[in-house]
């Protein structure tokens, strides 16, 4: 026997917003019942979990445990770029001058994602 995974839960502020940003971040729907206001909301993802948002008291106080990490389809410079006019905020460069490493950065409400780099960006870095 064995468990599937069936969503990705992540305790918020405001359900409902932080759940539209991820929606732009992916390019994937929100739930069509999903309203404004709703304490739980969730962002139907193509394949594998759905992200789940949950809305909570308690503010955010520490470095997430766990996290999400993005492979763009463009390169992971515009990513950045896109994601920090979404409304993300920049937290850690780990980037290396040779293309490799991610950069960190945190959406609205504090919580840390990563931005990988692409697959044009893997092709073009000498082998």
């Amino acid at each position: 026997m064995v468990s599937v995974v069936q969503n990705v839960a992540i305790d918020c502020a405001n359900a409902y917003e932080l759940a539209r940003f991820w929606s732009e971040v992916t390019g994937c729907p929100n739930h069509p019942e999903d309203v404004p206001g709703d304490s739980e909301t969730q962002v139907l993802l193509p394949e594998g979990p759905v992200l789940h948002f949950n809305q909570v008291p308690e503010p955010k106080t520490v470095k997430n445990r766990i996290h999400l990490c993005l492979r763009p389809d463009t390169s992971r410079e515009q990513e950045v770029e896109r994601l920090l006019g979404l409304g993300a905020t920049f937290v850690a460069d780990h980037r290396n001058a040779d293309g490799s490493g991610w950069a960190v950065l945190a959406d609205p409400e504090g919580n840390e994602f990563c931005v990988l780099r692409s697959a044009s960006d893997r092709a073009a870095a000498p082998a």
